[in-house]
């Protein structure tokens, strides 16, 4: 499968600054740009910089970047999902992660969230794939924001909205260990059935099992 990656920026105008929304970024671009500081929730600013550069110069792998200047303050990967976990043990070319999506502790709610999802979605080659995430609370950042798991998981669901990803069922037992937690899905409009049949098997692995 030939992965084509398309370009895309937006201006998003905040009472901070004017913030450039852009991507796919390459390996280069990222290089020449710096993580804020508060771009903590996975990893040191400098460690995760390395890693979305590592991840950007994957064949499949998509950096989509919120910048003021040439400092990063917001980012969304896409890439294969991890070979240990469940969603790989069918290998689908067309099955892309939205593995992390994070913006600085310095410029939250302004809308920064939804404008990379925005601009990460421009992109038609995004009609090809089945884009799909797993959010975990253990993952949130409750005790930043002050809200409880609900009020952040509503949010996030919002936020996933806006670049058409959907709860759906699934019995994976991280996902089901507690009720926050979930599954969220975009289908692309050039997905075949087969493909769907195939990632319907991956959501339910233990259908059989009593």
């Amino acid at each position: 499968m030939e992965h084509k990656k398309t370009y895309y920026s937006k201006e998003l105008t905040t009472p901070v600054g004017t913030l450039i929304v852009e991507g796919p970024m390459s390996p280069e671009q990222l290089s020449e740009l710096e993580f804020d500081t508060g771009l903590v929730a996975f990893r040191p600013p400098n460690k995760q910089h390395e890693a979305v550069i590592e991840i950007a110069s994957l064949p499949e792998g998509r950096i989509i970047i919120a910048r003021l200047e040439k400092t990063i303050v917001g980012y969304v990967t896409f890439l294969y999902p991890d070979p240990l976990e469940r969603w790989s043990e069918i290998k689908m070319e067309n099955l892309i992660e939205l593995g992390a999506i994070e913006v600085s502790s310095h410029y939250r709610s302004l809308g920064v969230g939804e404008a990379l999802l925005t601009v990460s979605m421009m992109d038609d080659a995004m009609e090809d794939y089945i884009i799909f995430t797993t959010e975990y609370y253990w993952h949130w950042d409750l005790k930043g924001t002050g809200l409880n798991v609900w009020e952040y998981r509503n949010i996030m669901g919002k936020m996933m909205n806006v670049g058409n990803l959907e709860w759906y069922a699934t019995d994976d037992p991280e996902i089901c260990s507690h009720p926050a937690n979930c599954l969220m899905v975009r289908i692309g409009k050039r997905v075949n059935s087969e493909s769907i049949q195939k990632f319907d098997s991956l959501r339910f692995m233990n259908r059989f099992m009593y």
